[in-house]
């Protein structure tokens, strides 16, 4: 993948024998990649990470997480506004309001103010909105406050203290508490989140129509680009469960049924059959949302199309478990849908281009492609093995006899795959003896070494490799039988390091 590419690249390039912090975290964090696994590969080149480095970067993000979440969460604690913000956000996507607070941000904490000037960060607090906050999984609106001189971006918003709170930055001008403004929410973003939240509650519905009953909604992220839906579920799901579930919503979203929205009391929401999250809060009066008759019937305070037809369409793009007994699918619908077939599209053409054959030929063509990649693969061991063979008999003529143990140290020129089949040949083909080939691998010196297992209680391999390896610049170790060694900087050193292998053994002897 990506990150161990990354890893690879960054080991080529080290100047001394340890993986850099900033690189280890930077797998962990962008890629995913566990600091235990980089640290396994590094072991494997002969290699340390810089532990320190790394713990210290994963401070300082959780420092930045936990500073932005006190942000966030103290300043919807400290919200003291009469009354509650008016919502229009279901009907309408564009209000005059007036601002009644507004919060500076400076540093990890917010103040209250009077006035937000150019370049400054804040939240606007308005009487009336209509963006959405984050709730129920779904994302909170993004959009602009304008008056005729000034214009604050909003990025995000989320709810507090009975109130709206629109983070973002004033763009231009200058806002005061009391300023009557223009609310604006981003028109494709919400559609594109009203599309994925509308598809999110079709997917429940087929989910329990094809797996059973037992299926609950255990989370949700629903957002612009995509739709998440963690789900209770003891076993992965088969291909034919992904593509019956996606077949069915896909023909509720051909029906363009109409989404229809009431409000009723939650007692008289259960008795018609409206499914309630599990540890969720309701009130007395819920909002229930009904979509393709009784097909999907949920309690939702979010926003969604006004019929099933305007998702367009939902592709699922992964389907995997996140905890015992919790699956997770991922899908996308309307334009983010589209855009994924159409980078498929362009896939199937350059692979088509590169089998020289059209569409419908691709998977015999490929087919063919890997059976003939195996074949040759096959062929390329027999021959390496062969070439092997012969080698390990040229370089057995190289063997130096230690008080009657044969002792073999050379470097050879071949990749890494090659060397350990020579190594192996010339183990086999000396009996009792030591064995040490030197090479280069990317430009950096590697080395294996293996003495005989009736020699270890008096030789051993990885002491022989740090040995030879701390001539040449590389570190490692391994097995009293068998030893590696990588990374080295020093191959101009290689030579003569390899020659002084006879005299340790004589030494240690």
């Amino acid at each position: 993948g990506q990150g161990m590419a990354i890893l690879e690249s960054a080991i080529d390039e080290l100047k001394e024998p340890k993986v850099p912090g900033d690189v280890v975290f930077k797998l962990y964090d962008t890629f995913g990649f566990p600091a235990d696994l980089t640290a396994d590969v590094a072991r494997e080149r002969g290699l340390d990470i810089d532990d320190a480095g790394f713990e210290k970067l994963m401070t300082a993000q959780r420092q930045r997480g936990r500073a932005a979440s006190r942000f966030d969460s103290t300043l919807e604690q400290r919200i003291e506004i009469e009354g509650n913000v008016e919502f229009l956000g279901y009907d309408d996507l564009t209000a005059d309001s007036e601002i009644v607070g507004l919060y500076r941000r400076s540093d990890d904490d917010a103040e209250e103010v009077e006035v937000l000037n150019t370049g400054e960060s804040g939240v606007v607090i308005l009487n009336r909105t209509p963006f959405y906050a984050e709730s129920g999984g779904q994302v909170g609106d993004a959009g602009t406050i304008q008056a005729r001189d000034v214009t604050f971006e909003v990025t995000d918003t989320t709810q507090g203290g009975g109130q709206h709170l629109h983070y973002g930055s004033v763009d231009k001008g200058q806002l005061s508490v009391g300023d009557v403004v223009n609310a604006e929410v981003l028109v494709n973003r919400r559609d594109d989140i009203a599309r994925n939240h509308s598809a999110t509650h079709l997917l429940h519905a087929a989910l329990r129509e094809v797996l059973g009953e037992h299926v609950q909604q255990k989370g949700s992220l629903v957002d612009g680009e995509r739709l998440r839906f963690d789900f209770s579920h003891l076993d992965p799901l088969e291909d034919e469960e992904v593509a019956t579930i996606e077949s069915i919503v896909n023909e509720r979203i051909r029906e363009n049924s109409e989404v229809k929205t009431e409000q009723l009391t939650y007692d008289d929401a259960i008795a018609r059959g409206a499914l309630a999250l599990f540890g969720e809060k309701y009130g007395d009066d819920v909002r229930v949302l009904s979509m393709a008759g009784d097909f999907s019937v949920e309690l939702c305070g979010g926003t969604h199309t006004a019929r099933t037809g305007d998702i367009g369409l939902l592709r699922v793009v992964s389907e995997s478990g996140i905890a015992a007994g919790i699956r997770r699918i991922e899908a996308v619908t309307g334009r983010g849908a589209l855009a994924r077939l159409d980078i498929i599209e362009r896939q199937l053409d350059a692979v088509a281009e590169v089998v020289r054959g059209s569409r419908e030929e691709l998977a015999d063509k490929v087919k063919l492609l890997a059976e003939s990649n195996r074949r040759l693969e096959k062929e390329v061991r027999s021959l390496r093995s062969r070439s092997a063979r012969s080698e390990s008999a040229d370089l057995a003529a190289g063997v130096i006899e230690v008080e009657g143990i044969k002792v073999l140290s050379t470097r050879v020129e071949d990749d890494s795959e090659a060397v350990m089949a020579l190594f192996d040949g010339l183990r086999e083909r000396l009996g009792n003896c030591v064995v040490v080939l030197g090479y280069l691998d990317k430009g950096k010196v590697a080395l294996v070494c293996g003495v005989s297992k009736e020699l270890t209680s008096r030789l051993k391999a990885g002491d022989l490799v740090r040995h030879i390896g701390s001539q040449v610049g590389a570190r490692g170790g391994g097995r009293d039988d068998m030893a590696k060694a990588g990374g080295g900087d020093k191959p101009e050193a290689l030579d003569g390091a390899l020659g002084s292998a006879a005299a340790w053994v004589a030494e240690q002897l």
